[in-house]
């Protein structure tokens, strides 16, 4: 695939990015130059190799969900600078 003048501007276009003449005409080498290493990356034999997220094997680390803190409202009410029937009280925002 090769990209042209015309294709680097409608890119840009449609990317909403203002771009000169001069800028256009410099990107579009760069642009071919891009396409043709993911040409070439297509050209790799991958046969036996699985998809891989990360280059490091990476293993979530899974405690139980229990709560060990709750039952502190009063405690955490103590802070409130203002409190009602066990919640915050903040001041009133829509009118």
């Amino acid at each position: 695939m090769s990209v042209d003048l015309n294709t680097v501007k409608k890119i840009a276009s449609l990317a909403r990015i203002a771009v000169t003449d001069d800028e256009a005409e410099a990107l579009v080498p760069e642009l071919n130059n891009i396409l043709g290493w993911v040409e070439q990356l297509g050209e790799v034999d991958v046969t036996g190799v699985e998809p891989m997220t990360a280059v490091i094997p990476n293993h979530l680390r899974l405690r139980d969900d229990a709560v060990t803190d709750g039952n502190v409202r009063e405690k955490v009410l103590a802070n409130a600078p203002q409190a009602e029937h066990g919640f915050f009280t903040v001041p009133k925002v829509i009118e």
